[in-house]
């Protein structure tokens, strides 16, 4: 009724669920066999899949009925499963408590079903190799691998072989055995002096355990000794571990109690306990029928096991036994049709007949042996197994509970029972953790399960009786269809054994996920034996043996198992999705993959026993793949998607082998003279013409498009922060986009390759910098032309002046760079510069370091015969070479760079100074009088343009504009004094005056200490300083320097031969002599040059002065003189005459 009760909550929950779905609007349209409608008022929703509505809502919401209904039925055929990651969990349609627990074994392998899913995998396999033929055109023989490493894969992926026990005759289950290890557990522990006491009574004593102690020890029961709170808590958690009800708990002590009280010695046996339940426990303790049968089936099947099936008796005995057993079994007859005293006579007949058994003597004379030992160790086994489980947390079996210890140490009282011994109980340990671990892949397990298989090994050898006892448990183990008798430790070790070597044997499809397994099973196989021989009838296990034979079945487990892993990559190629991925590029990838973990997870372990086993290893796999690679290349002409896939991949694995394996060998083998080499796949003879092609491509287009940005280049900064221009950014993107290219191609690169990148990059930077540097304009055609030389006169007479000569006129060409040259593009070519050689040391450490990851190994081919001192020195002079070409390259950019910004900043100074504040500055300082033109009254201008020049200069080049504007000013300076024309004339009180200026010039760029260092502000205002000085001078003093200066022209010593002006030539010292305001000065000019005089002359400054500039060839500088023509020098004889000729030639200049 319960049940009836539940199931009809369940369907009204179900309509329910399926109401609010067709009324809640997510379904839009309803399709029935007679077309759509709007609703299912009177539709059987009893019928209709609850899960197909659900999917419908979500892929649309259009819901097919008839569908929902075939769904339905589908659906109800099947348990309904919970959709969990592991796939086994589902829902029962009976109670599980009346069905018991599940199995613990894994179900035996359904041959039929492995082959038609291998059949169906191969035909999946077919299926994706044709596509994968479709995209590559050709499988490289993938397809043949993938098959046979499919048709090699085991049939059985979790389970360890059997012990090959002899079979239970009567049936018995897994759950059967573990209800009985239970009961036997109980009674042993009884029968040991370990008190039990049933459940109530332990109940009650916890419920009043103050009133208990106030209890007479009359009232208590005779036959209920209390246990001990520590025997209490390890049975409930035993009891919990073996899944027992507490109600079937309780009968059990109850009756194991009664029977301890009447056996006061001897041992208990299985038939004993079996018998006494019987007789105990009733119908009435249990919940229903079906839980009764099945308890009384497992007593019965228990005693028909033991009595019918494992003892001798005689004929007689063994019908009547046969009988009685029938009619416990036959529910009607035993619990209806016969009398109490019936079953009692029934039970009393096979107590005597098992009593009878119990007494015959063992068959080795071991002490404590019993009867059942030999005859009933396949049970007897058995049922300490599931002793043994007890200590696996139930839920988590994996890991063993904390009262483990204490457990196993109770588990031994049943060893007399069922005949243990400390060896047996060893072996059986071990096995159970195995067993543990390969259901439950806890690594742990196994190292709990060397140890107690080692002490197996290592044990003392049994004597003769215990040899026999052990010989006579026989196990049967097959092998390649023949069959072998084992006792009870050889079969445990041939099963573990045999597990390990189907481990080994494809290493890397088990351990690659958890590598530290992989040591595991090694000392576990290293501890029972290594399975060397399967051979017909014979079976062998190699225990603690010579390393020689260890070493032939490790090479053996590398070879197969790496045979494995080749096979399992190219089924993983063929079932690939990636698209447009060649599938040489995926194997190479793949198989590198298999050959790291081969050197970092697997090689350690092999090492103690096959140190050669690595070399096995990347051998066969160069081999595989080099077998594929080969024709590959000799189609490869060109640097094609599918060369760029394959190759780098190819190039990567082939330099992983040859690493692995020379670095394995020399470790060693590192004594011997002769080392193995690998056959590389030669990719760079390959790869080296086409990527030469490759980059030669590049530099025509990278310099085709660095001519373009800076053909739209408009020189403004990229940003506040970023004040350099655009188009560099751009030229920088693209070279470091194409050595990443080059580099990320992973394939070999020489000397070559390198030579050529570095060539894009010097002829990109290289352009880009004489572009810049040709759109700037000499700074001579800034300056003003010089005005005619006069000399100072006075007059009162108006006359009629004579105008100055016009400026040259600028070429068309030379006015409108100087136009596009304004000072803050100017600037930002600065920054740029800059940026440059800031940017390319970045540029060339990368270059460098990816160098140095890939650079070729010299003379890979000759390393075998070609001495240790070659190679080194070869090695250098390949550095040497690699360094002198970096070093060239870059430092010709820095270089270009550095002199392209010093004329930028000679470019801005000047034109500060001579264009932009030629009118402000340069024509209105000292005209006409000193007093009323001072400097102060322009340092204004320089200000204003020094803040603009601050704020778009990089603060790294910002002294070194300022150093140009204060050159500038100074030479400014300079030419006012010598060329400010017939408007300028100093007094000796001007001269103090200008000095003052010169100081106020030199403290304007000091600036309070935050301008230019004091120190360098001095040394570039010393020629200017003694420009000052020699107004100063007395007027003689001028002359004769003049004198002695024309001399030494006359006699052809001037050593002055770059058209430059400087202290103490006839240049200067005229120009000094032609702005005194002194009689005498204008006098000797006079006489001497018959110069005209300065009033005579109309110095106003043209308008358009700005916009014409004058054009002078020699322009005065502080290290500079004007060259001069000397004629007929060698003929003058006198002073005179010598005076005479340089002053004609001065006169022919100054006109």
């Amino acid at each position: 009724m319960e049940q009836d009760s539940l199931l009809q909550c369940y369907r009204r929950d179900r309509r329910k669920l399926l109401e609010f779905l067709f009324s809640s609007g997510l379904i839009k349209e309803i399709r029935t066999p007679s077309g759509s409608t709007p609703s299912l008022s009177d539709a059987d929703f009893d019928t209709i899949s609850a899960d197909y509505i659900l999917h419908c809502i979500k892929s649309g919401g259009i819901v097919d009925v008839s569908e929902a209904t075939k769904k339905y039925y589908a659906e109800s055929t099947h348990p309904i499963m919970i959709h969990s990651k592991l796939g086994d969990s589902y829902f029962l349609t009976s109670d599980p408590d009346l069905a018991g627990s599940p199995p613990r074994r894994v179900p035996p392998t359904i041959v039929s079903r492995t082959t038609n899913h291998a059949s169906s995998s191969s035909s999946q396999l077919d299926s994706s190799k044709f596509k994968n033929v479709e995209m590559s055109g050709d499988d490289y023989g993938l397809k043949h691998k993938a098959e046979t490493a499919v048709a090699r894969a085991p049939l059985e992926t979790s389970g360890i072989p059997s012990l090959g026990l002899p079979p239970l005759k009567t049936g018995l289950s897994d759950d059967d055995l573990r209800e009985s290890a239970y009961e036997l557990l109980l009674a042993s522990m009884l029968f040991s002096g370990v008190e039990v006491c049933p459940v109530e009574d332990r109940k009650k004593d916890k419920s009043s355990k103050f009133l208990s102690r106030l209890k007479s020890k009359r009232e208590k029961p005779h036959l209920q000794p209390q246990l001990s709170e520590r025997h209490s808590e390890l049975i409930d958690t035993i009891r919990a571990q073996m899944q027992i009800s507490e109600a079937m708990d309780g009968c059990i002590r109850r009756n194991m109690v009664h029977l301890a009280a009447r056996r006061t010695c001897g041992q208990i046996d299985l038939p004993q306990i079996s018998l006494e339940l019987l007789i105990g426990i009733f119908r009435s303790d249990f919940l229903n029928e079906k839980s009764y049968i099945q308890w009384k089936s497992r007593q019965v099947n228990m005693l028909e096991e033991l009595l019918y099936f494992s003892a001798k008796l005689p004929e007689t005995e063994h019908l009547t036994i046969k009988s009685c057993l029938a009619k416990i079994r036959d529910t009607k007859e035993w619990d209806v049709a016969m009398s109490p005293s019936q079953r009692v006579e029934v039970i009393s007949f096979i107590r005597q007949v098992a009593s009878k058994v119990s007494s015959q003597q063992g068959l080795f004379g071991l002490q404590n042996e019993t009867y059942y030992w030999h005859a009933a160790y396949h049970l007897n086994i058995r049922l300490y197994e599931k002793l043994l489980y007890v200590m696996f947390d139930i839920l988590d079996e994996g890991q063993l509970i904390e009262e483990a210890d204490a457990i196993q140490s109770l588990i031994k009282l049943t060893w007399s029972t069922l005949g243990i011994t400390q060896k047996m109980h060893n072996a059986l340990y071990g096995w159970v953790l195995v067993q543990q671990f390969a259901g439950t892949d806890e690594g742990t397990l196994l190292e709990h399960a060397v140890f107690p298989l080692q002490r197996v090994v290592s044990a003392e050898e049994d004597d003769w009786n215990e040899g026999q006892y052990m010989d006579g448990i026989i196990c049967l183990k097959k092998c390649n269809g023949s069959e072998t008798n084992l006792n009870l430790v050889q079969a445990i070790f041939l099963s573990i054994g045999t597990w390990c070597d189907s481990r080994l044997q494809d290493y890397h499809l088990y351990f690659s996920e958890k590598p530290v397994n992989f040591r595991r099973v090694m000392a576990l196989a290293s501890a029972i034996g290594m399975l060397t021989s399967v051979n017909g009838a014979e079976i062998k296990l190699t225990m603690n043996g010579s390393k020689s034979s260890s070493g032939e079945k490790i090479k053996n487990y590398v070879e197969r198992s790496v045979e494995a892993a080749i096979g399992q990559v190219a089924k993983s190629i063929l079932e690939s999705k990636v698209e447009k991925t060649h599938p040489l590029a995926l194997l190479a990838n793949q198989l590198r993959l298999v050959a790291e973990r081969e050197m970092n997870i697997f090689f350690p372990v092999f090492r103690h026993w096959s140190p050669e086993s690595i070399t096995i290893s990347m051998q066969r796999l160069h081999q595989f793949y080099g077998q594929r690679l080969i024709p590959f290349l000799k189609g490869v002409s060109s640097l094609s998607e599918e060369a760029r896939s394959v190759l780098p991949a190819a190039f990567m694995l082939d330099q992983k082998l040859g690493q692995l394996y020379t670095s394995a060998f020399e470790e060693q083998t590192a004594h011997h003279s002769v080392r193995p080499y690998l056959d590389h796949y030669q990719i760079e003879k390959v790869s080296g013409p086409i990527i030469l092609d490759w980059v030669i491509g590049q530099h025509a287009h990278i310099l085709e498009w660095t001519g373009r940005v800076l053909d739209l280049e408009d020189w403004e900064p990229l940003s506040f922060h970023q004040r350099q221009a655009a188009s560099i950014i751009e030229v920088f993107r693209i070279l470091e986009e194409t050595v990443d290219q080059l580099f990320g191609m992973n394939l070999p690169l020489d000397i070559t390759h390198l030579q050529a990148l570095l060539s894009i990059v010097f002829h990109s930077l290289d352009g880009y910098l004489s572009r810049v540097l040709n759109q700037l304009v000499e700074k001579n055609h800034l300056y003003p032309s010089a005005p005619p030389l006069t000399r100072y006169t006075e007059t009162v007479i108006p006359i009629i002046k004579k105008r100055l000569n016009e400026y040259t006129v600028l070429d068309d060409n030379v006015l409108d760079r100087l136009n596009e040259l304004t000072i803050p593009k100017l600037c930002i070519r600065l920054n740029t510069l800059q940026y440059i050689q800031k940017q390319v040391g970045l540029l060339e450490d990368g270059i460098r370091n990816s160098w140095a990851l890939v650079r070729p190994s010299l003379n890979q081919g000759r390393a075998k015969e070609e001495p240790v001192e070659i190679l080194e020195s070869d090695s250098l002079s390949h550095h040497e070479a690699v360094d002198e070409l970096f070093v060239t390259t870059f430092n010709i950019i820095r270089d270009t760079a550095k002199d392209t910004g010093r004329k930028i900043c000679d470019l801005i100074g000047t034109r500060v100074v001579f264009w932009d504040l030629r009118d402000a500055f340069l024509f209105h300082l000292y005209r006409d009088n000193v007093e009323s033109a001072r400097l102060e009254n322009f340092l204004t201008d320089f200000d204003t343009v020094l803040d603009n020049v601050c704020g778009l200069i990089d603060d790294s080049v910002r002294d070194l504009v300022v150093l140009s504007v204060y050159q500038a000013s100074l030479e400014g300076f300079v030419w006012v004094l010598l060329d400010g024309g017939p408007c300028r004339a100093f007094s000796d009180s001007d001269s103090i005056l200008m000095e003052e200026d010169l100081m106020m010039l030199k403290e304007f760029f000091i600036a309070d200490g935050e301008g230019l260092p004091r120190s360098l502000v001095e040394q570039e205002a010393k020629f200017a300083e003694r420009i000052l000085q020699m107004f100063s001078l007395q007027t003689e003093t001028v002359i004769q320097m003049l004198m002695t200066a024309s001399e030494i022209i006359s006699m052809g010593l001037d050593s002055n031969k770059h058209d430059h002006l400087h202290l103490g030539d006839a240049h200067t010292l005229v120009r000094v002599l032609c702005h005194k305001k002194d009689r005498e000065a204008s006098k000797f000019l006079k006489v001497q040059y018959q110069l005209p005089m300065s009033s005579d002359y109309d110095d106003a400054p043209s308008r358009d002065s700005t916009s014409r500039s004058p054009l002078i060839s020699d322009v005065l500088k502080r290290s500079t003189s004007i060259h001069w023509t000397k004629k007929g020098q060698s003929g003058l004889k006198s002073m005179k005459k010598k005076l005479q000729g340089a002053t004609n030639e001065i006169r022919n200049v100054a006109r």
